[in-house]
C-alpha cells in the first residue's frame, strides 16, 4: 500500500472545508516503528471521538536509541498537542510509556523531546537534545495526570498537566531543544519490554498550531529541582509564578532551603508547602547563603539595616535573631570552612569587589585577592586546603582557586565562555558550576545557561543541563550532604 504522508498545514487547512456534523480526518495520518521492535505496532483512529488507540512494542525509549510505535505527520513553528493519556490493561513493565512527541527524524536516535506517561504514574518531560545522545528527564512532581500538554514555544519545550477540571498549569518541567524544520509531531507507545506488546489511548486529541501571539507581560515561574549526578536525572520539587531562588541542602539531605521575597524558606526535598525561616529583623535576605558544617547555623546575606547594603549575619538554623558578623558593606557570604571557623565571602571596599575571609564569630576581616576585575563566589575545598571563586582577571569569567590563605591563585577553567559559581562535592572530587555564553556580561537572570560539572582529577568537563536561569539558579553550595545529588532553580516566562 503506498504511504500519503499529511503535513499538519494540510490537514488543519481541511478542517476549515468540513461541515461540523461531519467527521473529521485524522491529525496523524502515518505511522510506523521506530527502531528495532520484535512485534509491529498499529494505530486506530476513531474519528467520532477523535481518538488514537496505540499498540506497539520496544525494548525501551532511553539511551542513545529508541524502538516504539509513532503516528505522526510533520510541524512547523510553535504549537502545542493536548490529550487525556490512558493505558489498556494492567500492562507488564510499569515503565511501559504513552507519549506527546516531538521528533526531529524517524531515525532511532533522533533528537526528541516528549511527554511521557509511565504505567506507574510517572511523568516526565523527556529528552535527546542532539542525535546520538543519552535521553534525560525531567519527572514532574504530580503522578498520572488528568490530561498532559506538550507546548513548543521557540527554543523550550514545557510539560503541562490538568486535572479533573480542565485547566492546564505548568509542571515546571522544560528544556531547551533547536529543531530544524519541519519536524515529527505526534504519539508513541513503547512496551519497556521487547517480547511484550502494549496499548495506549490518547483522547480529546487538541492541536494549537501555530499558538496565538502572546499578550501583555509574561508570568515568571521559577521551579526547585533536584539532580541526581550519577544518572543526571532532574525532578521537580516545586514550581510557583513567583520568583524563588539558591537552594541549599540541609544536613538532613531531606530539606532544601530558599530565599524568596526578601525571606529565607525550607521545603521538604520530595516537594510539599514552604515554610518560612524566622529570620527576626533581617526580611530582605538575597541569594547568598549557607549553612556550617555542622549544620546548626545559618549564614545570611541581608540589606535590612543600616544603609541598606547586604551585610552577613548568622542564626541558628532553627530560627532566632541574626548576628552580625561583617559590619561594613557590601558583603554577600558565599563559603564556610570546613572546621565551621571562617567565612569567606565577596566584598565591595573602595570600588573594588574582591575575595575576603572573616572569623565566623565576627572579628577583622582579611583581603584575598588584589587583581583588577570581579572576584567573587568563594567556596573552600572539602579538605580546607582550597577556595575556589570566580574571576574577570584575564578577561571572560573563569573559576581559580587558591590556596586558603590567598596564596598561589591559579585558573581552573580557561575556555571561551563566562563561568562562575563553583560548588565542590563533599568528597572534593567534582566541581559543578553556572556557565554562559561569552557575551553575557555578570551573571543577569533570564539567561540561556548551562550547569557544567568537571572531574577536578581528569579537568574533563561535560554539560549537567541546558537551561533557562542564571542570577538565582545555583548561586550558593548546591550538593546533598551524600554527594549524590545537587540542587537548583530553573525558570520560564509563560505567556
Amino acid at each position: 500500500m503506498k504511504r500519503i504522508a499529511l503535513t499538519l498545514a494540510s490537514v488543519l487547512a481541511l478542517f476549515h472545508t468540513i461541515r461540523a456534523d461531519e467527521p473529521r480526518p485524522p491529525i496523524f495520518a502515518d505511522r510506523t516503528d521506530v527502531g528495532s521492535v520484535l512485534h509491529p505496532g498499529s494505530t486506530k483512529f476513531d474519528a467520532a471521538e477523535q481518538s488514537y488507540t496505540l499498540t506497539g512494542s520496544g525494548a525501551n525509549m532511553w539511551f542513545a536509541t529508541d524502538a516504539f510505535h509513532f503516528a505522526w505527520t510533520k510541524a512547523s513553528g510553535d504549537l502545542s498537542l493536548a490529550a487525556t493519556v490512558g493505558f489498556a490493561g494492567k500492562g507488564v513493565d510499569p515503565h511501559r510509556k504513552a507519549c506527546l512527541m516531538i521528533r526531529q527524524s524517524l531515525d532511532a536516535d533522533s533528537a526528541y523531546v516528549d511527554a511521557a506517561i509511565h504505567g506507574d504514574g510517572l511523568t516526565s518531560l523527556q529528552f535527546r537534545d542532539v542525535k546520538g545522545a543519552n535521553t534525560h528527564e525531567v519527572q514532574a512532581n504530580v503522578s498520572a495526570p488528568k490530561r498532559v500538554r506538550l507546548t513548543k514555544r521557540g527554543k523550550y519545550t514545557t510539560l503541562d498537566f490538568a486535572g479533573d477540571d480542565g485547566k492546564f498549569q505548568f509542571s515546571g518541567a522544560a528544556t531547551k531543544i533547536e529543531f530544524t524544520e519541519p519536524f515529527y509531531l505526534g504519539l508513541g507507545v513503547c512496551s519497556h519490554n521487547a517480547n511484550v506488546v502494549e496499548t495506549a489511548v490518547f483522547e480529546k486529541i487538541e492541536l494549537i498550531s501555530p499558538l496565538p501571539a502572546a499578550i501583555g507581560k509574561p508570568t515568571l515561574y521559577s521551579t526547585l529541582e533536584t539532580q541526581s549526578l550519577a544518572s543526571t536525572d532532574r525532578r521537580v520539587v516545586y514550581v510557583t509564578p513567583t520568583r524563588i531562588e539558591a537552594p541549599n541542602w540541609l544536613r538532613d539531605g531531606k530539606t532544601l532551603l530558599y530565599n524568596s521575597g526578601g525571606r529565607i524558606h525550607t521545603i521538604p526535598a520530595t516537594g510539599g508547602t514552604p515554610t518560612v525561616l524566622d529570620t527576626g529583623f533581617a526580611i530582605r535576605c538575597n541569594n547568598d547563603h549557607g549553612l556550617s558544617p555542622d549544620g546548626k547555623m545559618l549564614a545570611i546575606s541581608d540589606h535590612s539595616q543600616g544603609q541598606q547594603k547586604s551585610l552577613i549575619y548568622t542564626l541558628p538554623i532553627t530560627g532566632g535573631t541574626p548576628k552580625l558578623i561583617t559590619p561594613v558593606g557590601p558583603s554577600y557570604w558565599h563559603g564556610w570552612s570546613p572546621d565551621g571557623q571562617t567565612l569567606a565571602y565577596c566584598a565591595e571596599r573602595n570600588g573594588e569587589f574582591d575575595i575576603y575571609t572573616i572569623p565566623a564569630s565576627g572579628g577583622a576581616e582579611t583581603r584575598l585577592t588584589t587583581a583588577k576585575g570581579l572576584d567573587d563566589g568563594p567556596e573552600y575545598s572539602p579538605d580546607a586546603r582550597f577556595i575556589y571563586f570566580n574571576s574577570t582577571r584575564t578577561g571572560l569569567m573563569q573559576i581559580w582557586r587558591m590556596k586558603a590563605d590567598g596564596s598561589e591563585q591559579e585558573p581552573v577553567t580557561t575556555d571561551e565562555q563566562n563561568n562562575w559559581f563553583p560548588h565542590l562535592s563533599p568528597d572534593g572530587k567534582t566541581m559543578v558550576f553556572l556557565t554562559y555564553d561569552k557575551d553575557v556580561t555578570g551573571h543577569p537572570e533570564n539567561k540561556d545557561v548551562q550547569l557544567r560539572r568537571m572531574n577536578l582529577a581528569t579537568k574533563k568537563i561535560d554539560v549537567l543541563a541546558r537551561l533557562f536561569g542564571g542570577q538565582g539558579t545555583i548561586n550558593v553550595p548546591c550538593f546533598s550532604p551524600d554527594g549524590k545529588k545537587i540542587a537548583f532553580v530553573t525558570y520560564q516566562l509563560v505567556p
